[in-house]
């Protein structure tokens, strides 16, 4: 695994605090996700969504977001957005791609997909770089395209794609995208909290990410930090009135107020789930954990007899995706019951070209939860009658194949 993250699981004990073992399925989705009680609890009070509590809640939830985005200079702010994740990422194309603007979107699942299906909604150019389900998009690729196309104006990119679990080398894509003068946007639902994401070292014009992943709150809203220059350019933007950033940002800078009625339960479990994640270390103490929970996932998977789609160099900390066994006796309906009848949901793939399904390292989970998990894959398979966990030849053949043209291109 990078350096990175093994330099963050040494940051911290992983071993203390041990996360108690709940009640409820865990959900080992890229979220919504496992919680922690105190979180849910935080939600247990009503508040109006006029009032100078709440407002000033929605303030410092802002400068605490901007805060964990290492924005010390005061150029970037904070806009949060009401709606599930794909309503921000949409917010955020229609408000930072120009009408008369062209985006090129990086794309290998269907979060990149579903970017450059927004922008086609939206009546914005678009251009793809598509590297299907395996690999990630390299700086020198995005280098070129922008070369070959000077009209493109912005680059799009999702930081974790969780439909396979990789981890896309966004500072490479960022370098190339200042190199050639344009304007980067991240996709970071999946990653911001966990992921390292500093303006200081990774400029970008705006980034979104949600309240129901790596910062560990339920699902309601989402929020966007962006240069604040690009959101007064962003002026008349907007396709949608619910969905303007501008406008949402001026009215809550002027006001303190949501612009339309708020979700004040979910706001309010956000601040306690921030002050967790604060005591946790904050990015570098998050990532640890689920390192952590991937590496332990991983590894007692593969002596199960189960294999990931992915290698190691691009495989995330956020979610892992494994090849279905070929045995004849497995049916993923049938496994993903039997899992929840042992106290964990686990996700479908969503991949085009093999059968597969997905475990979220991510939630209120640690790495003995991620023993039992291997635990009751193994008892599940067993109950199942399946001898052979192994995938099909032919899964594992593509996978060493283009693994080793991306070793060609590294080296080349």
């Amino acid at each position: 695994m990078n350096s990175q993250m093994s330099s963050a699981m040494s940051a911290q004990d992983p071993d203390t605090a041990p996360i108690e073992p709940l009640r409820d399925p865990y959900l080992l989705t890229p979220g919504p996700l496992t919680t922690d009680p105190s979180v849910k609890a935080a939600m247990l009070r009503d508040w109006g969504s006029w009032d100078s509590d709440f407002s000033e809640m929605t303030a410092g939830m802002r400068r605490s977001l901007l805060a964990m985005a290492g924005d010390g200079a005061g150029d970037y702010d904070c806009v949060p957005l009401q709606g599930s994740g794909t309503y921000c990422v949409e917010a955020m194309l229609a408000s930072f791609v120009p009408r008369k603007g062209k985006a090129l979107v990086l794309a290998n699942g269907a979060y990149g997909l579903r970017a450059a299906e927004i922008l086609r909604y939206l009546g914005r150019a678009a251009a793809l770089i598509d590297k299907g389900d395996y690999l990630p998009p390299r700086g020198d690729e995005v280098a070129a395209a922008l070369r070959a196309d000077p009209a493109i104006s912005h680059v799009v990119v999702i930081h974790c794609e969780t439909s396979s679990g990789i981890l896309n080398p966004i500072a490479e894509i960022a370098e190339a995208v200042h190199a050639a003068g344009k304007k980067l946007l991240i996709d970071s639902m999946s990653g911001f909290g966990a992921l390292p994401l500093n303006v200081g070292t990774l400029p970008f014009t705006a980034m979104v990410s949600s309240a129901n992943k790596c910062i560990e709150g339920v699902p309601g809203f989402g929020f966007l930090i962006a240069q604040k220059q690009e959101l007064e350019a962003a002026a008349g933007q907007s396709h949608s009135l619910s969905l303007d950033v501008h406008a949402q940002w001026t009215y809550m800078n002027r006001t303190g107020l949501w612009r339309f009625t708020p979700p004040t339960h979910v706001v309010a479990g956000f601040i306690r789930a921030l002050e967790m994640h604060a005591e946790e270390g904050g990015q570098p103490g998050r990532l640890a954990r689920y390192t952590r929970n991937r590496d332990t996932l991983v590894v007692g998977m593969k002596r199960i007899g189960l294999e990931t789609l992915l290698p190691d160099r691009w495989q995330s900390p956020i979610i892992v995706t494994f090849f279905n066994p070929a045995d004849p006796a497995f049916r993923f309906g049938t496994f993903y019951d039997r899992m929840k009848d042992r106290g964990f949901v686990i996700y479908p793939g969503k991949l085009t070209v093999v059968d597969s399904f997905r475990i979220g390292c991510i939630g209120r989970i640690d790495h003995r939860i991620m023993e039992r998990v291997v635990a009751a894959t193994r008892d599940s398979l067993d109950e199942m009658g399946v001898v052979s966990a192994s995938p099909p030849p032919e899964a594992l053949a593509e996978r060493a194949r283009l693994t080793a043209l991306d070793q060609h291109a590294a080296v080349n």
